[in-house]
């Protein structure tokens, strides 16, 4: 079997390599990128999406239809990796470990003894102990929120400076698995359960998706975004430049969500109960 996948991927690349004799040599300045499609776009992003960063206009409008692929594309490897790793079956631990706040102490409860779970004062750590360092999560407690405040801005100000919906909401994600890696992995699911977070993977295609419906409701070609000019109350340029940011922000949403899907499931060998 392993042959055989073996040939298959060579017969694969083989075919993949003769595909690419006919194309233009590396940074040609006669191919048709550089000849039509570079100029275009610098000339008339501008004028025509009224967003003065052409990478995002490009990404977002002119190939809209890729980066919406692309977007699904993520969806669906989160998604992949989520039936394989999740597990579902409880397993209870043979020792649950306790700090007290107060004082620091660390009490090792064995199974059938008594757990002060709704105890205050307790903070129930993970079976492999890592020290309590009130620095750390003091420090990340603090720089959180502007992590998450920058990377609505990268989402927001993508149209006018680097940033967009990808780059926005790995931010995004790395805020909150950055708070799971200060705390806990529990305190993290508290914040952001499994269940919401899934809604956020589906949430931020649909975002997409439904902006492009929209537009063809509209009487528009699919992510026409100048269609949605009545519904914004602007003009078809400006309706441009306001639907970029409606899919972007899906685009962070779904890129968010299945960064923290990722985490919640590989640090803790899909259990979700305890994790780095």
């Amino acid at each position: 079997m392993k042959k055989l996948g073996l040939i298959i991927v060579l017969i694969c690349g083989s075919l993949m390599l003769y595909g690419t004799i006919d194309f233009p040599d590396w940074a040609d300045p006669s191919s048709p990128a550089s000849t039509h499609l570079s100029p275009y776009f610098i000339e008339t992003a501008m004028h025509d999406t009224a967003v003065p960063n052409i990478v995002t206009a490009v990404l977002a409008d002119y190939r809209g239809y890729d980066t919406m692929f692309e977007t699904t594309v993520i969806f669906a490897a989160g998604l992949a990796c989520f039936f394989l790793l999740r597990r579902f079956q409880r397993r209870a631990p043979d020792v649950n470990l306790f700090r007290h706040m107060p004082t620091g102490i660390t009490l090792r409860i064995k199974k059938g003894g008594k757990v002060p779970v709704d105890s205050s004062e307790f903070e129930r750590i993970d079976s492999i102990w890592v020290p309590y360092d009130l620095i750390i999560k003091t420090t990340c407690r603090l720089l959180i929120p502007f992590i998450l405040l920058f990377a609505l801005y990268v989402i927001a100000h993508g149209h006018h400076s680097p940033g967009g919906g990808f780059q926005g909401g790995v931010i995004l994600g790395a805020g909150i698995i950055l708070y799971a890696i200060s705390h806990n992995l529990r305190a993290a699911k508290a914040r952001i359960k499994e269940r919401f977070d899934a809604y956020m993977c589906s949430a931020g295609v649909f975002i997409y998706v439904g902006t492009g419906v929209l537009c063809l409701l509209m009487g528009a070609n699919f992510l026409d975004y100048s269609a949605l000019a009545p519904l914004l109350g602007t003009d078809p340029i400006m309706a441009r430049s306001h639907g970029i940011l409606i899919v972007e922000i899906g685009v962070g949403i779904a890129v968010m969500a299945v960064m923290i899907c990722l985490y919640y499931n590989l640090s803790s060998a899909g259990r979700q109960d305890e994790g780095l």
